[in-house]
């Protein structure tokens, strides 16, 4: 297979294709430019710098300039988004925001959307297709302000799948680990011993060591966790505080409702109407 270094880029472009199972592009190449993919339905899987990662829906993998990468298509159809851009198109302002700021654009960076989330970045999505396809003289600097949109609201909803957790303020390795695999899986009935098992502690020594590493107890950060994204979501969307409740890793929606208001000092519902 070949390599290419593609063209240089003018302004922020979009696109969507649906690709079939099988579908390989034919050679490797890196472009002088950044690649933010979005998977709406199906599998992809990425090869970047010889590192394999599998996307699924609701997923985003951001390829940094002259990353050398290919993709495949080889578990059935999948739609996809793709918006190519330069560092300069996105602020200092906008990047602030990010953690590691301008640095963040210069790895490859998995997030990943919550379901409860999917609707509202599918839509920015459209309006930034839909501004593609005007393409006058005001698209450039439309298409701009969208992707700085999507940026900021990627940073608000969306979970980072390789970086440590801001929020644990820990250098243990094993502790950030934990924490992480909380990140990722707070929507599942997790337990002590599931999260244990990651990172090779015994569920006692990981309850106590990371209490007084992280100085928060385990499962009062997994409760943390998925009230943070339950908060989000009551903010973001339409769906009921039951359905919102589940899908966040709550298996009782009044167990829910204490747990927020204890942590918000105001129900679910008094929440979704304040903001």
């Amino acid at each position: 297979m070949t390599e290419r270094v593609l063209e240089t880029l003018d302004r922020v472009h979009v696109n969507t294709r649906v690709r079939e199972t099988g579908f390989e592009s034919e050679y490797h190449h890196c472009h002088s430019f950044c690649q933010l993919l979005y998977v709406e339905t199906g599998v992809c899987q990425f090869l970047i710098d010889g590192v394999i990662y599998d996307l699924h829906p609701g997923d985003f993998i951001l390829v940094p300039a002259m990353a050398l990468h290919n993709t495949r298509y080889e578990a059935g159809r999948c739609k996809r988004t793709m918006v190519f851009f330069r560092e300069e198109d996105i602020s200092e302002e906008v990047m602030a925001t990010m953690p590691q700021g301008r640095e963040f654009l210069r790895s490859v960076r998995i997030f990943q959307t919550p379901a409860g989330n999917r609707e509202l970045i599918q839509s920015c999505l459209e309006q930034m297709l839909s501004e593609e396809r005007i393409n006058d003289e005001r698209t450039p600097l439309m298409l701009k302000g969208q992707l700085a949109g999507l940026i900021l609201f990627c940073g608000r909803v969306c979970i980072l799948l390789n970086d440590p957790p801001e929020d644990i303020r820990s250098s243990d390795r094993q502790i950030q680990a934990a924490a992480q695999y909380i990140n990722e899986h707070y929507t599942e009935p997790l337990t002590t011993a599931d999260i244990a098992r990651v990172v090779g502690f015994s569920p006692n020594y990981l309850s106590r060591k990371f209490h007084s590493s992280a100085g928060i107890g385990l499962h009062e950060y997994l409760v943390f966790v998925r009230l943070r994204h339950a908060a989000l979501e009551l903010a973001t969307t339409h769906d009921s505080i039951t359905a919102i409740a589940l899908r966040c890793g709550f298996s009782d929606s009044n167990y829910f409702k204490d747990c927020f208001k204890s942590k918000y000092g105001v129900t679910p519902r008094e929440y979704r109407k304040s903001v």
